[in-house]
């Protein structure tokens, strides 16, 4: 049966009242309680907002869950060193930090759990978060943007780096 031989679309017929014919008539339009209690339930999934009524609580923490194990794979794909310094504990501490916080997209993400973990990086990850800020200039609220040149200190000496090109001067060299 084609759509055109849809028993609404035949003349002297009428869809049934409530049916499909009235949400083709309803899907132009806007609903902003429908609106609203999507974007709440959204923010309880992804930004640890409280379940919007009418919502298993159990479900949509199940949901949460799965989306922040998603989000330290994320993480762990786009900086690898600071996820791997972590271990299998990686997984359990992301998800902890991340609980209360939007994405802001995997690679800022991993840098603003890195600086909020700074004091506490193991030397890999500590020398990886030294060189992506010789790369990049990050103030934490806008997009990462590259940097002409730049020193900074890294674990064991100095990473300079100028038009792209960086160099580790008194330690070891990671790229």
């Amino acid at each position: 049966m084609t759509r055109r031989d849809a028993p609404a679309d035949r003349p002297g017929t009428a869809a049934p009242a409530g049916g499909a014919g009235d949400a083709e008539e309803r899907a132009g339009e806007f609903d902003p309680a429908l609106a609203a209690v999507q974007e709440a339930l959204v923010r309880a999934m992804t930004a640890g907002g409280p379940v919007p009524d009418g919502f298993d609580a159990a479900a949509v923490r199940a949901a949460a869950d799965a989306i922040l194990r998603k989000r330290a794979g994320e993480v762990a794909r786009a900086w690898p060193v600071l996820a791997a310094s972590y271990g299998a504990d990686w997984p359990r501490v992301f998800a902890a930090w991340a609980a209360g916080r939007p994405t802001r997209g995997s690679v800022r993400d991993a840098w603003d759990f890195a600086l909020a973990h700074r004091a506490e990086l193991p030397p890999e990850a500590a020398l990886d978060l030294a060189l992506a800020e010789a790369r990049w200039a990050y103030d934490g609220q806008s997009a990462p943007r590259r940097r002409r040149a730049a020193v900074r200190r890294v674990p064991g000496g100095v990473a300079v780096q100028l038009l792209g090109r960086m160099r580790v001067l008194g330690g070891r060299t990671r790229r």
